[in-house]
C-alpha cells in the first residue's frame, strides 16, 4: 500500500471535511479570491462559459465551486430516445453489472446491494442492468442533472466513509464507492425505474439537491430513507437534480433491456447532456 492510499485510511475524513465546508464558505475577500484563483490557475477552470465568469464576484469559494453555466453552454441531445450524461467529468468506468456486481477498477468490483443501502429489493432490477460512473474533478462544472426523465420515488442517504474519489484511490481502495457517504436518488421513468447516486469524497462530503436542499452533512449515523409521494418531484430530461459542494462521482444505474450504453472509454471525457447511450425500442 502507498503512502496516499495509507494516509486515507489514517485521516480524520470527518474532521477534515467540517473545516473545509466552513472554509469554502468564507466570505473574507484575500482569502476567497486567493483559493478561487489558485484552482483557476491549477486546473484551468474555463470561465468563460460561466453564468457570472469574473472570478472575483463570488461572495465564497463554494459559490464558484457550484457556479451556473450560461444559457446554451450545454444542450442535451435531441435524440428522443438518448440517454444524457448527468455530469461533466470522466468516465470511471461503464457497461454491465454481472449477476449484482458492479466494477470499479483494476479487479475491484461491489454490489449494487451495497451502494444502494443494502436494500436487496431496490437493488435487484440492476442485478444483470447496466452502470456509468463518472468522475467530477476540480475543474468541472459540479450540477448533476438527470439522464432521463423520471419522477422521484426515494432518496437514501447512506453513511459511511469519505475517502477521495480520485483515479489512484478508486484504484486501490476496496469498493470505495460503496463505503463513501452518499445519496441514493430512486426514479420511476417511462421504462422502468433507475438511480443516481451521489458518493460524497474527501474534504466536504457535502450535497444539495433541487427538492430538498443541502441533504450532506449533516452526515449519517444510520441509513434513511425518505419517500416521495407520486409526482411530487418530477423532472424532465436534462434537468438540474442535485450538485456537489466539492469534488466527487455520480454512478447511474439502469435495468437490464432499459438502455444501450455506447462504447464509453475509462478515461473519456463527458459533459452533461451529452449522449451516453440509448433506450432501445420496445418490442
Amino acid at each position: 500500500m502507498n503512502f496516499r492510499v495509507l494516509v486515507q485510511y489514517l485521516l480524520p475524513h470527518r474532521l477534515l471535511s467540517r473545516a473545509v465546508y466552513r472554509a469554502t464558505r468564507w466570505t473574507f475577500a484575500p482569502w476567497k479570491n486567493w483559493l478561487i484563483a489558485t484552482i483557476v490557475r491549477n486546473y484551468g477552470v474555463d470561465l468563460s462559459e460561466a453564468a457570472q465568469p469574473d472570478p472575483r464576484a463570488y461572495p465564497h469559494f463554494n459559490a464558484f465551486f457550484t457556479r451556473e453555466l450560461k444559457p446554451g453552454a450545454r444542450m442535451p441531445d435531441s435524440t428522443p430516445d438518448a440517454i444524457l450524461s448527468p455530469a461533466d467529468g470522466r468516465v470511471s468506468q461503464a457497461g454491465r453489472i454481472e449477476a449484482g456486481r458492479i466494477f470499479q477498477a483494476k479487479g475491484q468490483s461491489y454490489t449494487a446491494t451495497e451502494l444502494l443501502g443494502g436494500d436487496e429489493a431496490a437493488a435487484e432490477p440492476y442485478r444483470n442492468g447496466r452502470f456509468v460512473t463518472v468522475y467530477l474533478s476540480p475543474r468541472d462544472y459540479h450540477r448533476v442533472h438527470t439522464p432521463l426523465a423520471g419522477t422521484l420515488t426515494e432518496t437514501v442517504h447512506v453513511p459511511g466513509r469519505i475517502f477521495s474519489v480520485a483515479p489512484f484511490a478508486v484504484d486501490a481502495i476496496p469498493r470505495l464507492f460503496a463505503r463513501n457517504e452518499r445519496l441514493v436518488c430512486h426514479f420511476r421513468g417511462e421504462r422502468g425505474p433507475f438511480a443516481v447516486v451521489m458518493v460524497g469524497a474527501m474534504l466536504v462530503s457535502s450535497i444539495a439537491t433541487v427538492w430538498d436542499g443541502l441533504v450532506i452533512p449533516p452526515y449519517a449515523a444510520a441509513v434513511g430513507h425518505k419517500r416521495f409521494a407520486d409526482n411530487t418531484v418530477a423532472l424532465d430530461k436534462f434537468a438540474e437534480l442535485g450538485r456537489f459542494n466539492m469534488g466527487s462521482t455520480v454512478i447511474v444505474l439502469f435495468p437490464d433491456r432499459t438502455a444501450e450504453l455506447d462504447d464509453l472509454l475509462p478515461q473519456q471525457t463527458v459533459r452533461v447532456g451529452q449522449r451516453i447511450g440509448q433506450v432501445p425500442p420496445q418490442n
